[in-house]
């Protein structure tokens, strides 16, 4: 059986932040700006708080088997939680999805690569 790689993208809201938990994100903006968003097994955070409250964490992950992905999913899910609760910020309306890359469609190159290799 191969390896399946999966990419969680966990969605969510600040809620009832401090004027300091506030200042603190926006102090830290540049490091989780959207430019340097990547999937990765630790989690990548973006935000822009200035703007409006949302942030997205997006997190890498593997499985042997299809239903993988839903445990995938828990872990991104409860890795994002730690991290706010680690800080002390409020969130509100978590929400998960996830995509196994073994199953998305070729994009044009790889299509033609594909089509060259088995030529």
């Amino acid at each position: 059986m191969s390896t399946r790689t999966f990419r969680v993208t966990v969605r969510g809201v600040f809620d009832g932040l401090s004027a300091e938990q506030r200042a603190e994100l926006l102090e830290r903006a540049a490091e989780h700006d959207v430019l340097r968003a990547a999937f990765t097994p630790e989690g990548s955070l973006t935000y822009d708080v200035a703007v409006r409250p949302a942030f997205t964490f997006r997190f890498l992950d593997s499985g042997e088997a299809e239903e993988d992905i839903l445990e995938a999913t828990e872990r991104a899910e409860a890795s994002a939680r730690a991290w706010l609760e680690q800080r002390g910020y409020g969130y509100k309306n978590l929400r998960s999805t996830a995509e196994d890359l073994s199953q998305a469609p070729l994009g044009k190159r790889q299509r033609r690569e594909a089509a060259r290799k088995g030529s």
